[in-house]
């Protein structure tokens, strides 16, 4: 499973003041939880761990929106992208569980949605891994997620 490092709000400092110290361990933490899932090659039901921590990310940086500018948008879509792309992964996946309790394991019928599902989740999750190397963690990508959260914090609409 995977964890992320819990945040510590410390209530004498500003919110962006907090921001800035929190949001970019979060991200690292994410990025090292996932890097060492996927190292293990899992099968795709275990990548149902990534979408529930990339579904916390997201949500924890919706609340830091006024905060931050466009560039944060931009970012959000990105995780949204994932969280949609490990929802397909896991539909599929989980349909093939339920399948296999409520059908004949036996019958031709079955055994083909089976295989397709089955079939579908591996090709997700295969689309998954490429997007998250090539584009999500690409070269740089981690220092454009840390450095943008770590950087001043608009108060107010405005930059200080």
């Amino acid at each position: 499973m995977i964890k992320l490092r819990q945040i510590e709000w410390d209530e004498r400092a500003a919110v962006d003041a907090n921001a800035r110290h929190h949001l970019p361990r979060l991200l690292a933490d994410y990025f090292v939880a996932v890097r060492g899932l996927l190292a293990g090659d899992p099968a795709p039901p275990k990548l149902h761990q990534i979408r529930l921590a990339t579904k916390r990310v997201r949500y924890t940086l919706e609340l830091f929106r006024p905060c931050y500018g466009p560039g944060l948008e931009t970012r959000l879509n990105a995780l949204h992208r994932l969280q949609q792309a490990l929802g397909e992964i896991n539909d599929a996946a989980t349909t093939e569980r339920l399948l296999a309790k409520t059908m004949n394991p036996k019958s031709p019928q079955s055994q083909g949605v089976r295989k397709f599902l089955d079939e579908r989740a591996t090709s997700k999750a295969q689309e998954f891994r490429k997007h998250w190397m090539e584009v999500f963690d690409a070269p740089d990508q981690f220092a454009w997620w840390t450095g943008y959260l770590a950087r001043q914090a608009r108060t107010g609409g405005r930059r200080r």
